[in-house]
């Protein structure tokens, strides 16, 4: 019998379920149920964590109710307190992506639809805890009492008010004591940072651990391999989090792998306890958060969590996303709005009212307009304020070397500038 000639071998290239013009079939997602996913104990193995990383922890139903092993116990005033943040934070991006637009700032990165990843996670950790987050975790700090947002928008506009004297781009923070690590342009080397961060922790016998962070496109990157094998080797006591927003700078999520499996089974294949979480619902995150936070700091090792959510926004203000996807498909996500779920559980709570959140839209909008106010005294890109030319000088060394003094003094005598 004769044999049929091989037929020809086909590359496949993963394609986005929407196009411009085309609804997205949010099918793909492959949703649970809330209250579904079964919560194993803190100290279980990282293998039999496996069905987890496929499901998707939730807790909140379509009537705003908590349901299920996930619901975590906490206080109303803490659960407002969330609500309060997620609103601050999209108030916060809201006026400056308005001042991005008006050259008061070169360059900005909203998380529009994700705050209450941040948010919630925040109420999970302790003091001295250090995370190493990516460039849409604003709501880290936004959600502290102790982080000023005028200092925060002062380094968005470069003024000589800048904490970080100009040295890093807009929304690329940097505060040590509120827990939050620089950040960096390269991707997925925070991955790698933090766990070695959670090792030294281990070393000097400390108590506090590591929150690393990562969007799903770089989760392609060599580094997210590199961390996660160090991490289970040494069982550093670190959340990684890889927030699944469903598109990178413009390739869909597929693209970094997340077509035929999740993000989160590439966790349990390194043998790392594993959860997939409807990020935007505020007590899931708060209860994996927790949930992780207990196993690192009781040295039962590192837990990875894929937080399941939309990028409801632009990538950045360089982008256009209705030219690789469809405008209204934050409108149509299946998860919904993580600020609209979490009042409507306050308000089934009868801790909440529509009145209520009028009235605190309006006070968190007056604050943030009086914070942008007094940093724009200081200076913005549009009328040329920026730190001094001396400050590049600054805190390089613990004493200024010759070389530098010389240039410091050769800067002084063209310029102007003083010493």
């Amino acid at each position: 019998m004769k044999k049929r000639p091989p037929l020809p071998l086909r590359l496949h290239v993963p394609e986005p379920s929407g196009r411009p013009g085309h609804p997205t079939d949010f099918s793909y997602l492959h949703l649970s149920p809330a209250g579904a996913a079964r919560r194993p104990p803190v100290n279980t193995p990282p293998v039999k964590t496996e069905d987890l990383a496929y499901s998707l922890v939730r807790v909140l139903d379509d009537e705003g109710r908590a349901v299920g092993p996930w619901a975590p116990k906490v206080e109303p005033a803490d659960l407002i307190r969330g609500l309060r943040a997620m609103m601050k934070t999209r108030l916060f991006d809201a006026r400056m992506l308005i001042a991005q637009r008006q050259k008061k700032i070169s360059f900005y990165m909203q998380c529009l639809g994700e705050e209450a990843i941040a948010c919630a996670h925040t109420q999970a950790l302790q003091p001295g805890d250090m995370c190493f987050p990516t460039y849409r975790q604003q709501g880290l700090l936004l959600a502290r009492d102790d982080v000023s947002m005028v200092d925060m928008m002062c380094q968005l506009m470069s003024n000589p008010r800048d904490p970080l004297k100009g040295r890093q781009l807009p929304v690329m923070y940097s505060i040590k004591r509120a827990g939050f690590f620089s950040i960096a342009g390269n991707l997925a080397n925070q991955f790698i940072q933090a766990v070695g961060w959670a090792m030294a922790s281990a070393i000097k016998g400390d108590t506090k651990i590591a929150s690393a962070w990562i969007g799903d496109g770089a989760t392609a990157e060599a580094d997210f391999h590199t961390a996660l094998t160090f991490a289970h080797v040494y069982r550093a006591p670190v959340i990684l989090n890889v927030v699944n927003n469903q598109y990178a700078i413009s390739t869909f999520q597929a693209i970094a792998g997340g077509e035929a499996t999740t993000f989160a089974a590439r966790g349990v294949g390194c043998g790392i306890a594993s959860l997939r979480v409807d990020g935007n619902d505020f007590l899931a995150v708060l209860a994996a958060s927790r949930w992780a936070a207990e196993r690192a700091r009781s040295n039962l090792g590192p837990a990875l969590i894929e937080w399941v959510t939309y990028r409801a926004g632009a990538h950045s203000t360089s982008d256009d996303p209705s030219r690789y996807r469809p405008a209204d498909d934050w409108t149509r996500f299946p998860l919904g709005d993580p600020i609209a779920r979490l009042k409507q559980h306050l308000i089934a709570l009868k801790a909440w009212s529509d009145a209520q959140h009028e009235a605190a839209q309006k006070e968190l909008e007056a604050e943030v307009l009086a914070a942008q106010k007094e940093a724009e005294s200081h200076g913005t890109l549009l009328d040329g304020h920026i730190p001094p030319l001396e400050s590049m000088f600054q805190d390089v060394y613990q004493e200024m070397p010759a070389h530098l003094k010389r240039q410091l003094a050769q800067l002084e005598a063209e310029h102007g500038v003083r010493s």
